[in-house]
């Protein structure tokens, strides 16, 4: 038979064990709302620069110098190859010298019709003989405008064997050499200029995905958002700097189903090269009834369906399944299961279970002492 001290001592264990189990535990809870979400997408795609000239000779000769670094920056206007002007001023020698053969021919018609003026008037000479004057005159000022327009031709043909840059930007190797014979007409470039700073991002985006965005802007809740666009560069590193949407075309490539979005970027560094394959990440939308749960709050069970604790009637904790979308930052977009103004428990949630009785405080708050229990004084608490 158990003695009477034992026996009162196995019983008062047992209460204060019930009392602990029984004891509500601390947890800390947010009321979530609806707010206003960005409907994000991300797109691959490809720069371009934002301006490409191809460097070519407008008269043919002999290439004698190249006027510039190869891969520096070259600006407008400035000369980047001298062709060989020879034969160019022997040009514009001979129409000068033509012209001025021109003018005194001129000057003496002129003054041949002006003599035969007052004898026709007085029948000294024949009237035809001062028509023919005057035609004469006519002709030797129209061959004057001819030799002064050769003139300006040859003195533009000369201006051209000095090859100028057609725009500001990183010039490309030379792809001619000093002493190479180059025509007005060929087809091969002498280099290639890209302007770099700014660049376009021009990105893919099926037609599916932008037929679904519409029909999602017709709905309650969906408005469009503004063109910023963030970039990813092929490392997975975030471009520092923010690019706009320029324009999206409405043309559906047929053997891609696509529609390319043209996005420009600041590239003061450099650091975006033609060619290069980067993601762009912009909001198409903003949805303004979204639900924002923190993260921590969220669990799954073994079947992989996403959990959470709530704040229920008589202050118990109320397990409940939800629908997520998509993360934004700490939070998940919850878009089914609970609804604004309920009471989502963050803390504690590893301490309770569905159905038991717990003691809610908003998330943070600071909580009352725990009642000490047991032999080490240890009580119920929220997780930080």
């Amino acid at each position: 038979m158990m003695p009477l001290a034992l026996t009162l001592l196995s019983s008062c264990g047992s209460s204060e064990k019930q009392q602990q189990q029984a004891a509500p535990t601390a947890v800390g809870y947010v009321v979530v709302k609806a707010s206003s979400v960005p409907v994000e997408t991300d797109i691959p795609g490809r720069i371009s620069p934002y301006s490409v000239s191809q460097v070519r000779p407008q008269v043919s000769g002999v290439i004698q110098r190249r006027l510039f670094k190869e891969g520096s920056v070259v600006r407008a206007g400035q000369p980047l190859y001298r062709i060989d002007p020879s034969l160019y001023q022997a040009s514009v020698n001979q129409a000068q010298a033509n012209l001025q053969s021109a003018v005194a021919a001129s000057a003496a018609a002129q003054a041949k019709a002006d003599r035969y003026k007052p004898l026709a008037k007085i029948q000294a000479v024949s009237q035809q003989d001062y028509t023919d004057a005057v035609a004469a005159a006519n002709q030797a000022k129209a061959a004057v405008a001819q030799a002064r327009a050769a003139l300006q031709t040859a003195r533009i043909n000369l201006r051209f064997t000095t090859v100028p840059a057609p725009i500001t930007g990183k010039i490309s190797r030379s792809y001619s050499t000093v002493g190479a014979l180059v025509t007005a007409n060929q087809s091969d470039a002498l280099a290639t200029i890209q302007q770099l700073d700014p660049v376009y991002v021009d990105m893919q985006e099926s037609a599916d995905a932008l037929l679904k965005l519409r029909q999602s802007l017709d709905k309650n809740g969906v408005m469009p958002a503004t063109a910023s666009v963030q970039l990813k560069l092929p490392d997975g590193s975030d471009y520092g700097m923010t690019g706009r949407v320029e324009f999206t075309e409405s043309i559906v490539d047929q053997s891609t189903g696509t529609v390319t979005l043209r996005a420009r970027f600041p590239n003061p560094q450099g650091m975006l090269l033609p060619g290069m394959f980067v993601t762009g990440r912009f909001a198409q939308s903003v949805d303004t009834d979204a639900i924002l749960v923190p993260q921590q709050a969220v669990t799954h069970d073994p079947k992989g369906n996403a959990t959470l604790f709530v704040v229920g009637p008589n202050n118990k904790a109320i397990l409940k399944t939800i629908t997520t979308s998509r993360a934004v930052g700490s939070n998940w977009v919850v878009t089914g299961g609970i609804k604004p103004g309920d009471k989502v428990i963050t803390q504690g949630t590893g301490k309770i279970r569905d159905g038991a009785p717990i003691k809610a405080v908003p998330q943070n708050a600071p909580q009352t002492p725990p009642q000490p229990s047991g032999k080490n004084g240890e009580g119920a608490g929220a997780e930080g």
